[in-house]
């Protein structure tokens, strides 16, 4: 078994999870991920009267831990971004399945059921403002995976090198890597009555989404290339910008994991919802009902 230095694996003083703060004892096996900190007090806000078990906070990192409907449940912040959740990721698993103490490997290892909820910009014409949109398929533009050995194992590289042909993807910018969501969550989450999709995960909300304010683009017409793109049936549907490190991770950790967004912006017809927090409340109690 694998054991890890102080340098590698940082334990507080209190045995908490070095950016989290969070304790082995208070991560379940069903999380939720959320961008927004404010927002895990949204999702427990659902939790069963009494049931809170920790409130933590450190920096952007927000994690409640109780039941819904007497499944234990984590939420957890993660901030903007997948350098964030590559932090996030690292921790839970961590928590999960490092002995903190004696900074080993357990034997038996367990497998958490991680969904993030966010919000999202669509692709295409008919998503509609509003969708719950499921991301079967997450396209990093951050580079992430590309740190950890085996990124081609996991990958779906023949996604990647079309897509990569087909826009003219900046020379200079890091290879984009395409994960697939676990499918068994994917169904559970997603039944009948949620779009899915494959959703690009930018690594920045103005260039890499192809928002053009004082400094033009390396690709002007990025967005209309990344609509009109399709590989194997399939088509881009949306921009958001954490799921795919999630996946990613997920998939070299042993977890299950998925992404669902509401689409809050639709980039195609230039159309943008501020007052969507009450559609993102009632995802949120769908997909706590579900996980």
């Amino acid at each position: 078994m694998k054991t890890f230095p102080a340098s590698q694996l940082i334990i507080n003083a209190d045995g908490s999870a070095f950016h989290l703060h969070l304790k082995p004892e208070f991560l379940a096996d069903k999380v939720i991920l959320v961008g927004d900190q404010d927002r895990v007090n949204m999702v427990a806000s659902f939790f069963d009267e009494g049931s809170i078990e920790c409130d933590v906070q450190s920096r952007e990192f927000h994690t409640i831990t109780g039941k819904f409907q007497g499944k234990r449940i984590s939420c957890i912040s993660t901030g903007i971004g997948t350098d964030n959740c590559d932090i996030v990721m690292n921790e839970i698993d961590a928590l999960a399945n490092i002995d903190f103490a004696t900074r080993t490997e357990k034997a038996e290892k367990r497998v958490l059921d991680i969904v993030r909820i966010g919000t999202c910009g669509g692709m295409q014409e008919d998503i509609p403002l509003g969708t719950f949109l499921v991301s079967q398929k997450s396209i990093g533009f951050d580079g992430v995976l590309a740190f950890y050995h085996d990124r081609d194992k996991i990958a779906d590289v023949g996604f990647e090198k079309a897509l990569v042909d087909f826009i003219g993807y900046p020379k200079k910018a890091a290879v984009p890597y395409v994960v697939a969501a676990n499918p068994e969550l994917v169904d559970r989450i997603a039944k009948d009555d949620m779009m899915r999709g494959c959703t690009i995960a930018a690594n920045g909300f103005y260039g890499p989404q192809g928002r053009v304010l004082r400094v033009d683009l390396a690709v002007p017409d990025i967005n209309e290339k990344i609509t009109a793109f399709r590989y194997e049936g399939q088509r881009i549907t949306n921009y958001e910008m954490e799921g795919s490190c999630i996946a990613g991770l997920a998939l070299h950790m042993g977890h299950r994991a998925m992404t669902v967004c509401c689409v809050i912006a639709q980039r195609k017809i230039e159309a943008a919802n501020t007052d969507y927090k009450p559609r993102i409340k009632e995802l949120v109690r769908t997909v706590l009902e579900r996980i």
